[in-house]
């Protein structure tokens, strides 16, 4: 269960400014039903040039509903330029903030937001400022200058914190390392100890060492991806280039498990520890009452 601020959780029991505007003035449309998260967002300005009304109609997370709450609340008196300016970052700030993992849903907000107001623009002939850069996640089609600009504004150091705020990275994983080099050169600065510490592939590992090692790669790129996702792994034994793990909270219970045992988790582990390991997956049994529970709260 996410831990929500009451702000968050009264916007989204209680949100404010759901609907869609006739003939509106702005209209944006953000994310996709397959990834999860979809927002549309319409306003209308008043004779002097303020967003009169704003409304949006959206289908996700407790967040994402908190987030066009507070965002369409924020922006009603502003004057396009004003509202231009909006950041992420005062959207959540106006929650109270929100869980890492879901910041993505005040960036979701703030794109449908940009995206209305190029609507605007293109209809009274005025050039729109369009997002240009080249695809870094293909998975969720964005962009380099969309990921500079969330490393610069929220002080971003690590991929995984890219993944939170903007899902690139979340996906297949591909592009995490060309992620990487944008926020080093952001940044300024690398994580030398992190990869002084770790032992070269050519190098003959001790089982301490891959032990160390194993355990290091899911903590820093596989439990995060899962994390995303509602999921968690356990390492539970390595044996020469054998590595043992339990799949748990709703991976443990996916369809798709073995892809994410091979394609997420093995191809990780080969690319960090050693190109010659394999994994296996230690099976439990699952007690129907207990995951009935678990995601009962989960959709709460």
């Amino acid at each position: 269960m996410w831990e929500y601020t009451d702000k968050v959780m009264d916007s989204f029991l209680h949100p404010k400014n759901v609907g869609e505007i006739k003939d509106p003035d702005g209209f944006g449309e953000e994310g996709s039903l397959a990834c999860g998260d979809a927002l549309k967002l319409t306003f209308k300005l008043d004779e002097n040039g303020k967003i009169a009304d704003a409304k949006f109609k959206t289908f996700g997370c407790a967040s994402a509903i908190a987030s066009a709450s507070a965002m369409t609340e924020m922006i009603k008196g502003m004057t396009i330029e004003e509202a231009e300016k909006v950041t992420n970052k005062e959207i959540a700030d106006k929650l109270g903030g929100l869980p890492e993992q879901k910041m993505h849903c005040s960036v979701m907000g703030m794109e449908a937001l940009q995206t209305a107001i190029a609507y605007y623009r293109k209809g009274k002939g005025q050039e729109s400022k369009e997002i240009q850069g080249k695809i870094v996640c293909t998975c969720f089609g964005i962009t380099d200058i969309e990921i500079k600009k969330m490393v610069t504004e929220n002080q971003l150091d690590t991929v995984e914190q890219v993944t939170n705020y903007c899902k690139a990275g979340g996906g297949c994983g591909g592009c995490r390392g060309e992620i990487e080099k944008i926020i080093e050169k952001i940044r300024g600065k690398k994580d030398q100890a992190k990869e002084t510490s770790r032992p070269t592939k050519s190098k003959k590992m001790t089982n301490i060492q891959k032990i160390q090692l194993t355990q290091q790669t899911i903590n820093e790129q596989i439990r995060p991806l899962l994390k995303n996702h509602g999921g968690d792994i356990e390492l539970v034994d390595v044996e020469g280039n054998k590595i043992t793990i339990a799949l748990r909270g709703m991976c443990a219970q996916c369809r798709t498990a073995e892809f994410t045992l091979k394609d997420v988790v093995e191809a990780k582990l080969r690319e960090f520890v050693s190109g010659d390991v394999y994994v296996v997956e230690e099976k439990t049994e699952i007690d129907p009452q207990h995951v009935h529970r678990d995601i009962g709260t989960e959709k709460k």
